[in-house]
């Protein structure tokens, strides 16, 4: 296969989605639609990328990083326009070049892959990626030869009745011998009532040329999908959706409800592992084989172990072991850790604390800038007092230790290896190894008191 470089067009404002945010930054299933857009062209393993940048350039340029090279398009004056931009890095090199908008989330490398063969097997300048549409208005129809080569390209405002009724479509994505597409560049003119300088002219030129102008139509029209409001943002949502979500459940993953089952583009899940509605995967997260998630679950930037349940619970940025048993209703905050067989239950808070294996706080509590180590129970209520209204402490729980119900531990704190505390104790200290500590008022009962205060009417 001969060279291929990339062009992404990234430079609309996008007015149509009345946002503060630039278009191609809105996520699609968490992610950036020109993110998803270079992580497909990546898998073709491409000599070089430039994205065409303008507004919002900077912003871009953070979310992509050295993924591209980039080139800035000052004043929008067409995709012509955009494309000649990149003229500095790639103009005079042998291969190919697509060009791919950054609003098109939806399009696949085996797409890609496909149209660059086409493109080489009909030894083309240019060649078209169109799709079949059963409603074409407001797309350019192409308009094929006898020989079924392309003619041209004629704009849904431009067409005849029986143009009109030409339901292959042009996508907006191309494939170009990248020197043949510089060349023509330089030659397209902006006679329109825009006053701007198109793509779609390049093939005009080179059809006149008499160089080989090609189409390949993709299976699915889906993947065209251009998003230029947030009606058409949601579409993309809901396919992108269904595509992740049928993939794991391909590779044996059970999603009870797929409609309303939330899973990112990077998220691995292992088979058997059943995911239940309304349950939100995101991230780079990692989930283990024979897992039972949700429902009414969030879980984002986690790896987690294998058989571990987590219900009706959220957690972030966080390890999760094997055998966890995490919910309702708990919170793991980022930072933690959790080993395996650990049991975090009701109304439970975690926040850059580690779990040692089998240890378990089952209800109500709250558990910050802790090391609880392993076979450690925790009682109902129990609550590590980390922050002094300037700084965060430590509090350490070693193996085997006992906490009782109701108990605050106020840090910088160490509960020694077997101790035991009893409930209702606040500790400000050391408790030793295999000690109890008892830190609470002495009870004292006052006699007949409630009657002195409230005397009753005889």
């Amino acid at each position: 296969m001969t060279n291929i470089y990339a062009v992404i067009l990234a430079a609309g404002q996008g007015t149509r989605m009345k946002s503060k945010l630039y278009k191609v930054l809105h996520p699609v299933c968490g992610k950036p639609m020109v993110e998803h857009v270079i992580d497909q062209i990546s898998g073709l393993h491409t000599e070089q990328i430039v994205t065409i940048v303008g507004h919002g350039a900077d912003k871009v340029k953070a979310q992509l990083g050295s993924r591209s090279a980039y080139a800035l398009q000052a004043e929008q004056l067409g995709t012509a326009h955009a494309v000649i931009q990149a003229q500095s890095i790639l103009e005079g090199k042998e291969g190919c070049t697509l060009i791919v908008c950054g609003d098109t989330p939806l399009i696949q490398t085996s797409t890609m892959e496909a149209l660059v063969k086409h493109h080489e097997d009909t030894n083309a300048k240019a060649t078209i990626l169109t799709a079949y549409a059963e409603r074409p208005d407001g797309y350019g129809r192409i308009i094929r030869g006898a020989d079924n080569s392309v003619s041209r390209i004629v704009e849904h405002k431009d067409a005849s009745p029986e143009e009109r009724a030409v339901k292959e479509i042009n996508t907006g994505t191309y494939c170009f011998d990248n020197k043949a597409l510089f060349d023509a560049l330089k030659k397209v003119s902006n006679d329109n009532v825009q006053g701007e300088y198109y793509l779609p002219d390049v093939i005009e030129i080179l059809k006149a040329a008499g160089e080989t102008v090609s189409a390949y139509q993709t299976e699915s029209f889906d993947e065209t999908l251009g998003v230029n409001d947030r009606v058409a943002l949601s579409e993309a949502e809901r396919l992108m959706r269904a595509r992740i979500n049928e993939q794991h459940m391909r590779a044996g993953v059970t999603i009870i409800d797929p409609q309303n089952t939330y899973i990112g583009p990077d998220v691995v899940i292992g088979s058997d592992t059943v995911v239940h509605p309304g349950t939100v995967l995101s991230g780079s997260t990692t989930i283990g084989e024979d897992c039972i998630i949700g429902p009414n679950s969030e879980i984002n930037e986690c790896e987690i172990g294998n058989r571990t349940f987590i219900r009706q619970s959220a957690a972030f940025d966080s390890q999760i072991g094997s055998d966890v048993n995490i919910g309702p209703f708990a919170h793991i905050r980022p930072q933690s850790n959790l080993a395996d067989e650990v049991k975090i239950g009701n109304f439970v808070e975690v926040k850059k604390a580690s779990f040692g294996k089998g240890s378990k706080a089952s209800h109500l509590s709250y558990i910050g800038d802790a090391q609880v180590g392993s076979d450690v129970n925790i009682g109902c209520g129990t609550i590590t007092v980390n922050y002094d209204g300037k700084n965060k402490f430590l509090t350490t729980i070693e193996d085997g230790a006992f906490i009782g119900c109701n108990s605050n531990l106020v840090a910088p704190v160490t509960v020694k290896k077997g101790a035991y505390v009893a409930a209702g104790s606040t500790i400000t200290d050391e408790v030793p190894e295999e000690s109890m500590a008892i830190a609470r008022a002495r009870q004292v009962n006052k006699e007949n008191y409630v009657r002195k205060i409230f005397p009753k009417n005889d």
